[in-house]
């Protein structure tokens, strides 16, 4: 046991979990209780009656977010359910309120079914004004996901998938400065094609990355291959672009960026060596990378990023999802787009404005990013 790993059940046990529930005006006197309360508290109720609308005005719903899990995929984890999932979810509502003053509150279903899922989110949706989706496996997500933000009037994001393509993004333009290379025409290989890698490399070919190939488990997806089903052959209407099969060694020889959403050791010193000059090396599998850093490095990395705070150019989801509600609840905003997505990662990348190999991304506790992030989504979202 580490000395994180004891302090954390310490701290847990002491307070009991990290979060609570405190009211914004205190009750000193008859005045206050009877205006929070009976009889004065009939005249919101009212109005809202009335007006739904005004329902984001007058209570919580307009500054809150449920954090949804069914504890399938959590961190680094797997599928620990709904219970040992509650500590992410309380320390994710922690961060919601410390880097942009939202009240989140853990939701955890104990449910993996796909309409239970969806229809227990929508009738919790009246007392909040987003739904954060969070640590559900793959491919069930996409249909979650999929399914809420068509049926619900409310912004609904899956961190997972979508943060994480945001701060990738954000490195990536950077690492492509600090590289000398052109985001455009790289070439980019990604190890990983679950719920992260799909949206990581969706928002680079939407920002303009055009060569993008993806690997799952069992090799490149590429036409060859017979095995796949309908989600990953539909990756190939804009992936795999020369037509590549083989294995991931296969598909990194000339390669001048690696986007690792995978698994621990799966990528070798000789397979970097491979790559095209001075590569790019995202190894992002938690809590151990696809590649060490100083391994990546001494096989000529020229810049390497990972999910660990413990190594330079950490990509950490905390730079994008409290921004991208922030800035969703401030345009008044009921949808996130792709083109707030990509106005957040560019708001990003701007912060590091003289990216280094070894800074390519702004400070994960940097409150300036989450300020930024929101600016850029709410100035996108209208337009």
């Amino acid at each position: 046991m580490s000395a994180y790993d004891k302090a954390s059940l310490e701290l847990h046990e002491k307070y009991r979990g990290k979060l609570e529930v405190k009211g914004v005006v205190p009750i000193a006197d008859k005045e206050t209780l009877s205006t929070v309360y009976t009889p004065g508290v009939a005249a919101p109720c009212l109005a809202i009656a009335k007006d739904p609308s005004l329902a984001m005005k007058l209570t919580i719903k307009g500054r809150s977010v449920a954090v949804v899990t069914d504890g399938t995929a959590v961190l680094g984890l797997g599928d620990i359910g709904p219970l040992a999932a509650m500590p992410v979810m309380e320390g994710k509502a922690m961060l919601f309120k410390e880097f942009a003053g939202i009240d989140a509150y853990p939701i955890a279903l104990a449910t993996k079914d796909v309409d239970e899922i969806v229809a227990t989110v929508k009738r919790i949706a009246p007392g909040f004004g987003g739904i954060n989706l969070e640590d559900i496996s793959a491919p069930r997500c996409f249909e979650i996901e999929r399914r809420l933000a068509e049926e619900l009037d409310i912004p609904v994001f899956h961190d997972d998938q979508h943060g994480t393509a945001i701060v990738v993004l954000a490195g990536f333009i950077n690492a492509c400065k600090a590289a000398g290379k052109d985001a455009a025409s790289a070439k980019v290989v990604f190890s990983g094609a679950g719920a992260a890698g799909v949206a990581v490399a969706k928002l680079l070919h939407a920002y303009g990355v055009k060569d993008i190939t993806l690997c799952d488990s069992k090799g490149v997806i590429g036409p060859a291959r017979a095995d796949l089903d309908d989600s990953k052959r539909g990756l190939l209407a804009w992936s795999n672009p020369r037509g590549l099969s083989g294995t991931l060694a296969d598909a990194l020889r000339g390669a001048d960026a690696l986007i690792g959403l995978s698994k621990g050791g799966l990528v070798s010193r000789e397979m970097v060596a491979s790559m095209a000059s001075g590569p790019i090396v995202f190894a992002m599998a938690n809590p151990e990378p696809e590649i060490l850093p100083d391994d990546a490095k001494a096989a000529g990395a020229s810049v390497v990023a990972t999910g660990r705070s413990d190594y330079p150019n950490q990509i950490n989801n905390l730079l994008a999802f409290p921004g991208v509600f922030r800035g969703v609840f401030d345009a008044g905003a009921a949808r996130v787009t792709e083109a707030m997505k990509l106005a957040a990662a560019e708001a990003l990348a701007a912060l590091a404005a003289d990216p280094a190999p070894e800074r390519i991304m702004p400070d994960a506790l940097d409150k300036a990013a989450s300020r930024a992030v929101a600016d850029a989504v709410s100035r996108a979202a209208r337009g």
